[in-house]
This record gives C-alpha cells, structure tokens and sequence, in this order.
C-alpha cells in the first residue's frame, strides 16, 4: 500500500542520532544521506527524515502515530531503550503486552525529538 513514509523534522542531525538509534534497535541500517533528508530502507519499505521543503518548522501530527514492525518483544523493548537514550521520551504506557480486538500486542511508543509519536509493535504467535 505504502511506497515510503517521510517525517518531518527541525534539525536533521538530531534527528538522525535518534532514528539510527531507535530504528538500528530493529535491525534496520543507518539513515543514507539526499541532500536535506535521511532515508532508512528494509525489504518491506522506506522511511524517510526531513526538513520541511517550504522553510517552515516541522510541526507533528496531532493524533497520528507511526508503526515499526519488529521481530520479538526483546526487540520492542530495546527499540524503546535506544530512542530514549538517543534523545526521544515516553509516551502512553510503558512497553509492554496489550490485547487487542486482533490478539495480543507488545507495544512501546516513543516521542521523537520533534515530538513526532511512534512505535514498535511485535505480534507474538496466539
């Protein structure tokens, strides 16, 4: 459905400590540079930092959240750990195991350093 997700942001470096941090946590490689963006690829996409185009600030998205798929809890959980140390804050409830209308879940949002809200979400088998 997705091609990329592009985020903004107001200063790229800082930034780009937390995503390679946080998304690094995940398995995914470090952000490749183009010109004022940052790109981090896997086989299932591309997620891309940026600082806005038009010389605006970068402001979030009142109510949106961005999704990272992981591969166990553990690696929610150090997801979390490295965007925390790497500049980002907790947001909602700690990570942990919730049950949803799916199944359970293994969650942990984060605030990135523009207050951006995302998080890694494991789906354990049923």
């Amino acid at each position: 459905m997705f091609s990329h997700v592009m985020l903004g942001v107001n200063d790229l470096e800082i930034s780009k400590t937390f995503y390679d941090a946080a998304l690094g946590a995940l398995g995914i490689a470090p952000g490749v540079a183009n010109k004022n963006r940052y790109f981090y690829r896997s086989k299932t996409g591309t997620f891309a930092i940026t600082t806005p185009i038009n010389g605006e600030p970068a402001t979030h998205g009142n109510g949106n959240t961005l999704g990272f798929a992981a591969q166990s809890s553990e690696q929610v959980d150090a997801f979390h750990a490295a965007g925390v140390a790497s500049g980002g804050t907790t947001c909602e409830a700690p990570p942990g195991l919730r049950e949803g209308a799916t199944g359970p879940l293994y969650l942990a949002y984060l605030r990135d350093p523009d207050n951006n809200k995302i998080c890694a979400l494991y789906r354990p088998p049923n």
